[in-house]
C-alpha cells in the first residue's frame, strides 16, 4: 500500500550519510538523487524512503505525531538497526525491547529530529 515516505531534511549531505550508513543494516541502497532528495530501496517495486528539501523553499521541521517504522527481519536485526542508529547520533526515543504481544521495536530520531522505529513482528 505505501509507495514511499519522505522525511524533510536541512542537511542533505548529513542525511545522506545518516540513512546511507543506516539501512546498510536492512540491506537497502541509494535507488534515486538530485540535489533536492535522496531515496533508498531494496528493489525498485517496493517501498521507499526519501530525504527531501522541501518543496515550498522553507526550512524543513518534524511533524508531532509523524514516524516512519522500517521493518526488520527479526528482533536481533530491530537491535542492529537501533544500535546502527544511537551509534551514528540519534536520539533514544525507546530502546529496543518487547513492546506487547508479538511486538519488538527500538525508537530513535535522526539528525533533522525525524522519529524511526525499527520493529519486528512475531
Amino acid at each position: 500500500m505505501i509507495g514511499y515516505v519522505t522525511l524533510g531534511t536541512n542537511d542533505m549531505a548529513r542525511a545522506g550519510r545518516f540513512y546511507d550508513d543506516l539501512l546498510t543494516v536492512v540491506g537497502a541502497k541509494r535507488t534515486m538523487e538530485s540535489e533536492k532528495f535522496i531515496a533508498w530501496g531494496n528493489n525498485p517495486k517496493a517501498p521507499m524512503l526519501f530525504v527531501i528539501k522541501p518543496a515550498d523553499g522553507n526550512q524543513a521541521t518534524i511533524g508531532n505525531g509523524v514516524m516512519v517504522a522500517l521493518a526488520a527481519q527479526s528482533k536481533a536485526e530491530v537491535d542492529a538497526l537501533y544500535n546502527k542508529a544511537i551509534s551514528l547520533g540519534s536520539k533514544c526515543e525507546g530502546p529496543a525491547g518487547p513492546r506487547g504481544e508479538g511486538f519488538y521495536a527500538g525508537y530513535f530520531r535522526d539528525a533533522d529530529g525525524n522519529k524511526l522505529c525499527a520493529f519486528y513482528m512475531g
